[in-house]
């Protein structure tokens, strides 16, 4: 039997097992529940969150051959060939690889023709802040009188870059990232089901490295079974992350409050030594800045299981005998380093710098 990666195989049937976006799904049911339904939506938000899932079942629940409705029936024909993907009344387009107004327009001249078999033609357009100015002049045209058989379901990472004009004629919904725990809760369960091996606190790094992504989860899921031959090992996730020996990090942490310089080139040199990229250490301080700066301002109990108890008390001295003022002026400087790092000679020597730029604050 052909393998099918976890993404694909766990990727949500129906609104019930999305993930994340309770709002979301909130106001799409009640426009199919009102039958108020729109003739374009816009689903922005960052990669690996459910766009293109919400849409995909979003057509499943407009072409269901049962009736339009808020739980497509997954049996009949329009479903199945929706979740297989070779529907013929639901065209997907890759805005990034069909950015010609020819290709738009031809597109567009198709839509005035009747569905093959559907209730509805519907154009689900990927990446559309991709097309360029002219196709999106040929796509307004459509988007102001569409034909009542036509629906629009365009995604997009960056909303900013489309024209009022477009956004204007859709309904907008913004998918937001996933919370930790969520993540953690649906590996979890993914992981049982599928009888692979786990340490609880592999989750936590992977849930983390995922930042608010589903897709990216899995992903990482996916690599560390690889390298753990079926099974996963904190050893393995750590070192797949270049996050293991935390203490690396906070060592580094310490010895720039103590302003240290040769322990900070010691231990950067030791981190760079374990394959880290530059610019992995500048977030892992940021992080770690994050924590004792919630720390200081807040007497909540922290839950992060990422440290363990030596680790914690080295972060909550910090946090203890550095001022408000010294913390934020650390994270602000690496968090500028970061952006910029980019623009150095390599990101070795913007991360070096940043680091050092540090022991000019006050």
């Amino acid at each position: 039997m052909k393998y099918q990666v976890l993404a694909r195989k766990w990727r949500p049937k129906n609104f019930k097992e999305v993930i994340g976006q309770k709002y979301i799904i909130k106001a799409i049911i009640n426009s199919l529940k009102l039958n108020r339904i729109h003739h374009a939506w816009i689903l922005y938000g960052t990669r690996g969150i459910g766009k293109t899932t919400i849409a995909r079942i979003l057509a499943k629940c407009l072409n269901c051959e049962k009736k339009i409705t808020i739980l497509p029936c997954q049996k009949c024909h329009s479903c199945v060939e929706i979740d297989k993907n070779f529907n013929p009344d639901l065209i997907e387009i890759d805005a990034a690889s069909k950015t010609k107004v020819e290709d738009i327009k031809e597109l567009l001249e198709n839509a005035k023709y009747p569905p093959i078999k559907e209730r509805f033609k519907i154009y689900l357009i990927d990446e559309i802040h991709m097309l360029s100015r002219y196709s999106f002049n040929a796509l307004l045209k459509t988007l102001e009188e569409p034909p009542a058989h036509v629906k629009f379901i365009l995604a997009t990472t960056n909303i900013e870059k489309l024209p009022k004009t477009i956004i204007s004629r859709c309904i907008r919904l913004n998918l937001k990232t996933i919370k930790k725990k969520n993540i953690i809760k649906k590996i979890k369960y993914i992981l049982t089901n599928e009888k692979i091996s786990f340490e609880d606190k592999t989750l936590e790094l992977i849930a983390t490295a995922a930042d608010g992504s589903m897709r990216d989860a899995l992903s990482l899921i996916e690599q560390t079974i690889s390298i753990g031959n079926g099974k996963i090992k904190i050893s393995n996730v750590q070192k797949m992350l270049g996050t293991f020996k935390y203490e690396n990090f906070i060592y580094l942490l310490k010895s720039l409050f103590n302003k240290d310089v040769k322990k900070i080139i010691n231990f950067t040199q030791k981190i760079l030594s374990l394959d880290v990229e530059p610019e992995k250490i500048l977030i892992e301080i940021l992080r770690l800045l994050h924590y004792i700066y919630i720390k200081k301002i807040s007497s909540l109990k922290w839950t992060s299981n990422t440290y363990n108890i030596e680790q914690k008390k080295i972060l909550n001295n910090i946090s203890k005998n550095n001022t408000f003022s010294q913390i934020k002026n650390y994270y602000s400087i690496i968090l500028n380093g970061r952006k910029n790092i980019k623009y150095a000679p390599s990101k070795k020597l913007g991360m070096e710098l940043t680091l050092l730029q540090v022991l000019d604050s006050k």
